[in-house]
């Protein structure tokens, strides 16, 4: 028994598949340009928002915890609680600007009196971090951060 080995073509063949497959990608030249523009739309314009909405919210976590740290200190110097009250206003309300951000609610509890040597002033400063550029036009937020502090008035003032 004797085998034969039959050689192709090579130009034969890569002819009939180009004639076989003539006409049916002309369509389609250039889409893969179109479909990467498009996923990258897609994909990383939210990943964009995510990033910007994660920076407002670490932002607004410095600014409280940074406004009830001076808040509570400046309470513990004032003269008076009415003094207190309004430096820790003014205080927290540049803490806010220095950051950004519109006024925060501050809370202020003493203990066992208000500045009464020895006791403990504790301010609790809350600010309902915006979303950025959605709350231009709405009023939108989702995130709520709080920061407390507290600062023991002098003894011997």
């Amino acid at each position: 028994m004797q085998v034969q080995f039959v050689m192709a073509d090579p130009c034969a063949t890569a002819r009939s598949y180009r004639e076989r497959t003539s006409g049916k990608f002309l369509d389609t030249k250039g889409s893969a340009i179109i479909e990467f523009i498009f996923a990258a739309t897609v994909l990383i314009i939210p990943m964009i928002y995510l990033v910007l909405a994660a920076a407002a919210l670490e932002a607004g976590s410095y600014a409280v915890v940074s406004a009830a740290d001076q808040a509570a200190k400046v309470y513990a110097v004032s003269e008076t609680p009415a003094q207190g009250q309004s430096n820790v206003r003014n205080v927290v309300h540049r803490a806010m600007s220095n950051f950004e951000f519109s006024e925060a609610q501050s809370n202020i509890v003493c203990e066992p009196k208000c500045l009464e040597p020895g006791s403990i002033v504790t301010v609790t400063v809350s600010l309902a971090v915006p979303l950025p550029f959605i709350s231009d036009y709405f009023e939108a937020s989702v995130f709520t951060v709080d920061s407390t502090a507290a600062q023991r008035v002098d003894r011997f003032g």
